[in-house]
């Protein structure tokens, strides 16, 4: 990691209350927040933020899991892809589908819902823009709150990613490079 962890004995009062919240709602200090603990005032937002995302957004959590798997291939955020990618199997998403999109591929997902989803973020991802047909089809099936979610997912995530790769957090080297055409924290050009 680029920065120093913050030793718990040279926290400000602030940072202490911050990671004492975090690690009674998530076991411990970990990854991302190791970094944001440096402004306790952010962290403590972008932690609230996330935890909504993530516990109890109106999506269901293959789609949560699915989006953070989205953003975290579209920013080659590994230590996010790594921590979430059997989750989104376990919830439904096919094991072939998350391969494919780590390997940049276009997934099957053997149902209108995922696909419908996968379709609405990757075109704000990567256009920048939501063309009509995919946002007629998204909205049809997630409604305007599914949506709404949908942004703030990726908009979080989103954010996680760049954390994670600007301060280049914990690469977890007893876990398998999830990404074909990334190494460490940079791509692989042949």
């Amino acid at each position: 990691m680029r920065l120093p962890v913050i030793d718990p004995d040279d926290m400000t009062p602030r940072q202490r209350e911050v990671a004492e919240r975090i690690s009674g709602r998530r076991g411990a200090v970990r990854g991302p927040f190791r970094v944001w603990l440096n402004s306790p005032e952010l962290c403590d937002r972008v932690e609230s933020l996330g935890a909504f995302l993530r516990f109890e957004s109106s999506l269901p959590l293959r789609l949560r899991e699915l989006s953070l798997l989205i953003a975290a291939r579209h920013f080659d955020a590994q230590y996010s892809w790594n921590a979430h990618w059997e989750k989104a199997v376990s919830e439904g998403i096919p094991a072939e589908a998350v391969r494919a999109i780590a390997e940049r591929r276009e997934p099957e997902f053997g149902n209108e819902e995922d696909e419908a989803f996968y379709r609405f973020c990757v075109e704000i991802l990567e256009n920048h823009f939501v063309s009509d047909r995919t946002f007629r089809r998204a909205h049809a099936i997630f409604g305007s709150r599914g949506l709404v979610d949908a942004v703030g997912s990726l908009g979080n995530f989103s954010m996680l990613g760049m954390c994670l790769n600007a301060f280049e957090v914990d690469l977890q080297a007893d876990r398998e490079p999830p990404f074909p055409d990334i190494r460490g924290y940079a791509r692989v050009t042949e």
